[in-house]
């Protein structure tokens, strides 16, 4: 779950990429014609591995594919996502990618360059403890260069034209793809255990840093 500045669309990728989770993680087709056969070819391998799973399969079957289907649903074009149990405690986040095309409201094509994204984007200060929050900034990612990003604590939309909002932690980099003028990856980190905030925004700091264009 990710939210899109009003002056970028998503678009279709045509440059391929790869990006690396952790070993724990599930990484699937998260297509609606491919979803559920994949889920449960994964599932069921993951409970062979650890058989404690084995009377949660119908609910982390269920979980899954509610996040397969909100990522695919958003616009990505992949999703890796965790879903855990820690102490009796769920632990869910996902990491998305998109594309995005700059188009501003007049149908002119914006800089892709990041200070120019960051300078776009809007910074939440909270007022009182427990506000949400966002922070803009600009990073240099190992492999692709400099890139826009925002992390903080925000209320982010249930789903597409729906009112109601969820706070989430939300970390999003803007990648400018290469060799386009009008053009940028949107890699979003999201989880809804507030009280995990930065240790989540550092696991997608991580894992966006293995990001890179094949």
């Amino acid at each position: 779950m990710a939210s899109t500045p009003d002056h970028l669309e998503r678009r279709d990728i045509s440059t391929g990429f790869s990006l690396a989770v952790p070993d724990s993680w599930w990484e699937f087709d998260i297509r609606p014609e491919g979803r559920d056969a994949t889920i449960r070819a994964l599932v069921d391998e993951r409970v062979r591995e650890v058989p404690d799973l084995a009377p949660h399969r119908s609910d982390l079957a269920t979980l899954l594919r509610g996040m397969a289907k909100d990522a695919h649903d958003s616009g990505a074009v992949y999703m890796g996502c965790m879903a855990e149990n820690l102490d009796g405690v769920p632990l869910s986040a996902t990491i998305t990618v998109s594309v995005v095309g700059a188009d501003g409201k007049q149908g002119a094509t914006l800089s892709t360059d990041p200070r120019d994204i960051a300078g776009g984007l809007r910074t939440i200060t909270p007022r009182r403890e427990g506000d949400a929050w966002r922070t803009v900034t600009i990073v240099d990612l190992p492999d692709v260069g400099l890139a826009a990003r925002t992390f903080g604590v925000e209320d982010v939309p249930v789903a597409q034209g729906d009112t109601r909002t969820l706070r989430m932690v939300l970390t999003q980099t803007y990648i400018p793809v290469p060799g386009t003028a009008d053009r940028i990856v949107l890699v979003s980190g999201a989880s809804p255990v507030l009280d995990l905030a930065e240790a989540f925004h550092d696991i997608f700091d991580a894992v966006t840093g293995t990001f890179r264009f094949v």
